[in-house]
């Protein structure tokens, strides 16, 4: 039986999206291929009419994450406040519990370091993230306080994943968050105040 161009379509986007979810959840290298097409109830053979290899549908699913993030983020950065929002989101319970929906980079960015796989994509999101903390900042300071910023939260996020006392996860999370407002947002409210 063949299918339309638009059936043909329509998977190729459910595999990217389920792709995209699976690995930022269980990390590249845990996501076979036949388990993922096996729960979109399709064949492991199909998966070659889709895709040549499967760093081909990394970068793809990377870059359905990148577009989920770069639609919260842009939300975020709008309000009165926005590095505090950012902090708080990033840091927030639900972020720490679903990495299926949330940043690729905690769990993408490493793995795709060990395995040499470097990525435009990820350039990408952490382009976009320098780009609106060094506007929400528009004092000099974006660069150098972007980069802080991005590779403190990235790292408290991994480490509080990793850890098996929740008590301890929270800690984490907790004691970053309230350090980086105050180094980050508290200067800005400072100036505000001048």
């Amino acid at each position: 039986m063949r299918y339309s161009q638009d059936h043909k379509a329509q998977t190729h986007q459910r595999i990217i999206k389920e792709a995209s979810v699976r690995f930022r959840r269980d990390g590249i290298g845990a996501t076979g291929l036949q388990p993922l097409m096996k729960a979109l109830n399709l064949t492991h053979g199909g998966f070659y009419a889709h895709f040549a290899s499967k760093d081909e549908l990394v970068e793809k699913a990377l870059q359905v994450a990148a577009a989920e993030l770069d639609a919260h983020c842009e939300m975020l950065f709008s309000q009165e406040r926005p590095l505090e929002a950012f902090i708080d989101s990033y840091l927030s319970e639900w972020h720490h519990t679903s990495p299926g929906e949330g940043c690729p980079l905690p769990t993408m960015s490493s793995e795709l370091g060990l395995r040499g796989q470097q990525s435009a994509t990820t350039d990408a999101v952490l382009g976009a993230r320098l780009k609106q903390i060094e506007a929400a900042l528009a004092d000099g300071r974006g660069d150098t306080q972007g980069l802080l910023l991005m590779s403190t939260l990235v790292g408290a996020l991994v480490l509080a994943r990793s850890v098996e006392n929740p008590a301890l996860a929270a800690r984490i999370m907790d004691v970053v968050r309230d350090s980086l407002k105050a180094q980050i947002c508290e200067p800005e409210d400072e100036k505000a105040g001048q």
